[in-house]
């Protein structure tokens, strides 16, 4: 039975990677997903992917979607994106802040724009489009908001320190600021029956940005978590009942496993045999 027959669902970050698989799944599980990012048309990104692709293929796996180009740093957008939600399907069941930016610069050598843009996109837009989707998910009295985070979030704690040059600090500061902005959040609408949690992979899942970056070898890096099990811990926290999941920041692995959601042959559990990914 279809998790989620006629939720209404938003993705960020829909054109590629993490949210356009999150975006598949959640159609292939009956929700009529708006799939939300910049990249509209294939070309428009030195990536592979954009918004009409991944609409396209969940239509043609038998889902439902739409496209609509949203910068989640800029608040008339992130209006525009609501409303075009609300007029096609109606109030928003579940928002999945999934898009990110990041830049591998030292501190030292940083500019402050790419700072503010990076705060904009990473915990602005999240800030944002969750207070514009509350009133009805209040009106209703339940909700699921999940905010996609990193191991970056967690800092490499006291030196020595290794004699390598280190680019993640912004990245990590940015997913820091939403952990701790979901669980106050979590706390502030848990009367109304919504849910609010955060989730990071296991390891690093292999997408054309990671590979872009040489954060993976390939799309099929053995060494990187499968884009099954991240997608499937997001609908494990779309989807489990409010008091056994709001306030949690977890990890993909770590959820699926508590839940049973991993276990081969038992509910949603995924087949890792030859991915090369260790449970252990």
């Amino acid at each position: 039975m279809q998790k989620l027959t006629g939720k209404v669902v938003i993705v960020t970050g829909a054109s590629r990677g993490i949210g356009k698989g999150i975006a598949q799944l959640f159609a292939a599980e009956g929700a009529k997903v708006v799939c939300a990012a910049r990249t509209v048309h294939d070309g428009d990104h030195f990536l592979e992917g954009s918004l009409l692709s991944t609409v396209e293929e969940i239509r043609q796996a038998g889902g439902e979607a739409l496209p609509v180009q949203c910068d989640v740093a800029d608040e008339e957008s992130c209006d525009h994106l609501i409303q075009e939600t609300k007029q096609a399907y109606g109030p928003v069941d579940v928002l999945i802040n999934n898009a990110a930016v990041t830049y591998f610069v030292p501190i030292k050598d940083l500019p402050i724009k790419k700072w503010k843009r990076a705060f904009d996109v990473n915990v602005l837009g999240p800030f944002m489009l969750c207070q514009k989707v509350l009133p009805d998910m209040i009106a209703k009295q339940s909700g699921a908001i999940v905010n996609i985070t990193s191991r970056a979030a967690i800092g490499p704690g006291r030196g020595p320190y290794p004699d390598t040059e280190q680019t993640g600090t912004m990245y990590g500061a940015t997913k820091a600021a939403v952990e701790r902005f979901t669980q106050g959040l979590a706390q502030e609408v848990y009367p109304y029956g919504i849910s609010v949690t955060c989730l990071a992979p296991g390891v690093g899942v292999a997408t054309p940005g990671t590979v872009y970056f040489k954060l993976a070898s390939s799309l099929d890096d053995p060494r990187r978590e499968p884009m099954e099990m991240m997608t499937r811990a997001v609908l494990l926290l779309s989807t489990e009942p409010l008091d056994k999941v709001t306030g949690r920041v977890t990890y993909s692995q770590a959820i699926l496993k508590e839940f049973g959601w991993i276990e081969q042959g038992k509910g949603y559990g995924i087949d890792l045999q030859g991915s090369g990914y260790s449970l252990l």
